[in-house]
C-alpha cells in the first residue's frame, strides 16, 4: 500500500506532472542554447570579476597599504566580507543536511541551488584572509608541513588557524554533498546527450551511474552519512569564525553570546541569498511549478525565526554591556549608537530587526516581489552587522590619540565587487550546464506531494466518505424498517 502525504498540506509540485514531464521541465533548459538574459548576466558578472582581479593585483603589487586600514582599524572591509560570505554559505548545508535528517519534503525543490551557493560563497570567503596577509606568496606558512627550513610552529591556540581547518572541512563536505546528489541527474544528461563531447563530459562526471538498486542504496546511505557530518559543521564553522572576535579582549567583542549569535545570523543571511537566487532562477528557467509559493513561504518563516534570534542577541549585547558596569564595554556600545557611524547602526537595526517583522503577515510571506526585495534588504543588514562589529569596535582605541574615522578605498571595494562577479559567474555556469533542481528528489516526492496526485487522493477520500455515509444511511433505514 502506498503512503500518501496528508491532502491538507500544500503540494510541493504544482500542475499535472509525471516522471517524464519532471525530467523534461528541469533538463530541457540545459539542452537549449542560453537566452539573451543569461548572456547579459554572464557579461555583467565577468565584468565585476575582472574588476576584482585588477583590484587584487593592485593590492598585491603595492601592498595592503592601498586599503583604507590603519593603525587602529587593522581588520576592516576585507574581514567584514569574509565573515559575510561564510555566513551566506550556511543555508545550503542547513537545507541539505538538517532538513534531510528531519525528513522535510519541501527541501527537494531548493536544496540543489542552495548547495551550489554554499560552495561558491565559501570560495569567495576563503580569498579574503589570504590576501589580507599582504605577502600572499607566504600563505602556506599557516599550515604545518614537513619542510627543509625546520619545523613551522603554527599557533594552534589562534582561532585564525581554527578558521583554516573549519572552513576547509566545511568546503570539502559541502562539495561531497553537492556532487554525490548530482550524480543521478548527470547520468540523465549523459543518456540524453546528442553531441559527442557532451556525452563524454557527462559520462565522465556521472562515474558510470546505472541506477541499480545497489547504487541507490549506497547513495542514500552516503547522503545520511554526509548529513550527519554536516550538521555539526553548520554549528561549528561560524562558531569558530565568531571566536576570532570572542577570544580577544576588545570591548564589544569579548562576549560568550557570539557563537550562537553568529550561527543564527549566518542562517538568516544564507536563506535570504537562497531566496534571491531562486526567485530569479525560477523566473528565467520557468520553474515556478517546482519552486512554489510554499517553498518561498517556508524559507521566509526560517528567516523570520532566525531574525528574531538575531534581534534578541542585539538586546542581550546592550543589556550585558549595561549590567557589566565596565566603562569600556558600555562606551563601545554608546559609540555604536551615538558615534560618527550611527548611520551604520541604524541600517543594521532597520534591516535585521524591523524589516523581517513584516513576514508575520501571510500575504507578504507569499508575495514574490516583496520577498525578493526583503532578501536583499536582509543581506544588506547582515553586511552592516559585520561592519558594525568589526570597525565600530576598533576605530575607538583605548588611546584617544589613535581614534580615526575609517573609510574604504577603491581596491577594497573592487575586491568585494569581484567576489560577487566570481559568485554569480559560477552560479550562472552551474545553472546552464547542470540542473538547479534535483530531478530524482522531485520524483521521489511526486506521488505524495504532487498537486495532481493530491487531487486524486482528495477525490478518492470524498468517494470513500460518500460511500461510507450511504452505507450508514442504508443501515439506519434497515434498522428503522
Amino acid at each position: 500500500m502506498l503512503h500518501y502525504e496528508s491532502t491538507v498540506r500544500e503540494p510541493l509540485i504544482n500542475g499535472s506532472k509525471d516522471y517524464h514531464q519532471v525530467t523534461e521541465d528541469i533538463i530541457s533548459p540545459i539542452e537549449k542554447k542560453p537566452g539573451k538574459l543569461w548572456w547579459i548576466a554572464l557579461g555583467f558578472s565577468l565584468t565585476m570579476l575582472l574588476f576584482g582581479v585588477w583590484s587584487v593585483f593592485w593590492e598585491t603589487y603595492w601592498g595592503i597599504g592601498v586599503w583604507g586600514e590603519n593603525r587602529t582599524v587593522g581588520w576592516a572591509w576585507d574581514i567584514t566580507n569574509f565573515v559575510w560570505w561564510v555566513g551566506i554559505g550556511h543555508a545550503g548545508t542547513l537545507i541539505s543536511a538538517i532538513l534531510l535528517l528531519f525528513r522535510q519534503g519541501w527541501r527537494t525543490g531548493v536544496n540543489r541551488a542552495a548547495e551550489a551557493m554554499t560552495i561558491f560563497a565559501v570560495l569567495c570567503a576563503g580569498q579574503f584572509p589570504v590576501w589580507h596577509m599582504g605577502r600572499v606568496w607566504l600563505a602556506f606558512f599557516i599550515l604545518p608541513y614537513p619542510n627543509s627550513r625546520g619545523p613551522l610552529w603554527v599557533n594552534f591556540n589562534s582561532p585564525l588557524l581554527w578558521d583554516v581547518f573549519a572552513v576547509s572541512t566545511y568546503l570539502t563536505v559541502s562539495i561531497l554533498f553537492w556532487y554525490s546528489g548530482l550524480i543521478p541527474d548527470v547520468a540523465t544528461l549523459r543518456d540524453r546527450a546528442k553531441k559527442k563531447f557532451a556525452k563524454f563530459f557527462y559520462g565522465l562526471c556521472s562515474f558510470g551511474w546505472r541506477g541499480t538498486a545497489k547504487e541507490w542504496q549506497r547513495l542514500e546511505a552516503l547522503a545520511l552519512l554526509l548529513a550527519g557530518l554536516s550538521t555539526p559543521l553548520v554549528l561549528s564553522v561560524h562558531s569558530v569564525v565568531s571566536m576570532d572576535f570572542a577570544t580577544s579582549v576588545i570591548p564589544g567583542w569579548h562576549e560568550t553570546i557570539f557563537p550562537p549569535y553568529f550561527v543564527a545570523g549566518a542562517i538568516f543571511s544564507g536563506f535570504a541569498m537562497v531566496q534571491t537566487l531562486l526567485i530569479i532562477t525560477r523566473r528565467i528557467l520557468h520553474l515556478e511549478e517546482y519552486v512554489t509559493l510554499g517553498h518561498i513561504e517556508a524559507m521566509n518563516k526560517i528567516i523570520m525565526l532566525t531574525g528574531g534570534i538575531v534581534a534578541m542577541a542585539y538586546i542581550t549585547e546592550l543589556f550585558i554591556a549595561w549590567y557589566s558596569n565596565v566603562v569600556y564595554e558600555q562606551g563601545a556600545f554608546w559609540w555604536r549608537i551615538l558615534g560618527p557611524y550611527w548611520w551604520a547602526y541604524i541600517i543594521l537595526i532597520t534591516c535585521n530587526v524591523a524589516a523581517p517583522q513584516l513576514f508575520w503577515f501571510k500575504k507578504l510571506r507569499r508575495n514574490i516581489p516583496f520577498t525578493f526585495v526583503m532578501s536583499i534588504v536582509v543581506n544588506i543588514g547582515m553586511w552592516f552587522e559585520r561592519f558594525v562589529i568589526i570597525v565600530l569596535s576598533l576605530y575607538h582605541d583605548f588611546m584617544p590619540s589613535a581614534w580615526v574615522y575609517y573609510s574604504p578605498r577603491w581596491p577594497e571595494l573592487g575586491f568585494y565587487i569581484g567576489t560577487f562577479g566570481l559568485f554569480f559567474t559560477c552560479y550562472l555556469l552551474f545553472a546552464k550546464y547542470f540542473p538547479v533542481i534535483a530531478v530524482w528528489e522531485i520524483r521521489s516526492v511526486l506521488k505524495r506531494s504532487g498537486e495532481s496526485y493530491k487531487q486524486q487522493m482528495v477525490a478518492i477520500e470524498q468517494k470513500t466518505t460518500e460511500a461510507f455515509i450511504q452505507e450508514v444511511q442504508h443501515e439506519h433505514a434497515v434498522v428503522a424498517h
